[in-house]
């Protein structure tokens, strides 16, 4: 097809995977609800789950939003520098942002800061947000959606720590804003911890980890035990779902690092709500494409 069709053609085909994910969770979620469902006691929270099953049938059968805060939408973008419309993916990314608050409908979330103006269109000053990784080589394109929501995004956190408070203060730090905090995004959470030199790095990592699959690990194994720790710790307080006491109050915690100066040890925490809407597509260079975060997907 030509340039000009092929960029109508991923713009349509982002318009609708957008809109998609705001109606339906990813398998993983899902999955891991199911099963925390099963593990729990509490009649309330049972009833909760329940509940939240019966909200995700409705927005699948009527087509709709399955949360009213349908967030900011926010783009990772792992692309090959030979992808043929590299160049292009802003605009496309831009435009599917735009449609996809038409046809979803998706709610006007984007306010221009200082000026306190809704923009009606999800779209605004550096939004939506487009976060990019270039790979030198490739020639495909991994994007994942995120819709941030209010409610979600509230617990979101980052400090700087001395070197001497060590691994036990990034603990401490996780348990410090999800226990003061958490209850503002829905429980039960997927707890994202970056791990780095500086707040806008460790930032950056925490919401990278809160895009990977609930059930992964960490590679490195130290990481790993540090994510089984948090997760069995912050779910034995007891928020559990909604706030309202339960045996589990997160889905899983995942850590996300880099390397770091010796004086200093950056953490971060971001936060998924129950609703945790995120998609992951993947496009060849002839704009084929394979969604790789659902099930049975017809765009």
């Amino acid at each position: 097809m030509s340039h000009e069709n092929s960029v109508e053609y991923m713009s349509d085909v982002m318009t609708k995977f957008t809109s998609y994910i705001g109606k339906r969770l990813p398998r993983d979620v899902k999955n891991k609800q199911a099963e925390l469902r099963q593990k729990e006691k509490n009649p309330m929270a049972i009833e909760i789950y329940d509940t939240m099953a019966e909200n995700q049938e409705a927005a699948d059968k009527l087509n709709r939003p399955s949360c009213q805060d349908t967030g900011v939408i926010q783009y990772f973008i792992s692309v090959g520098a030979k992808f043929p419309l590299l160049g292009e993916l802003e605009d496309i990314l831009r435009n599917a942002t735009l449609e996809a608050t038409r046809q979803g409908p998706l709610r006007h979330n984007a306010v221009e800061t200082f000026e306190e103006k809704n923009t009606g269109t999800n779209a605004g000053s550096k939004i939506p947000w487009l976060d990019w990784d270039i790979v030198p080589g490739e020639d495909t394109a991994t994007i994942e959606v995120y819709m941030a929501g209010g409610g979600c995004t509230l617990p979101g956190s980052a400090k700087v720590l001395m070197p001497g408070e060590g691994y036990e203060g990034v603990a401490d730090f996780v348990f410090d804003v999800i226990t003061s905090r958490g209850i503002n995004a829905c429980p039960p959470l997927l707890v994202g911890v970056g791990v780095s030199t500086s707040v806008e790095t460790a930032a950056r990592l925490s919401k990278k980890a809160i895009l990977r699959p609930v059930d992964t690990r960490n590679p490195n194994a130290k990481a790993a035990l540090m994510e089984d720790l948090l997760e069995n710790g912050l779910n034995e307080v007891g928020i559990g779902p909604q706030g309202l006491t339960g045996d589990n109050t997160v889905m899983g915690v995942n850590i996300e690092s880099s390397a770091r100066h010796p004086s200093t040890i950056g953490v971060a925490v971001s936060t998924g709500c129950w609703a945790h809407r995120r998609g992951t597509i993947k496009f060849k260079p002839d704009l084929s494409y394979e969604v790789l975060s659902h099930d049975g997907v017809t765009l």
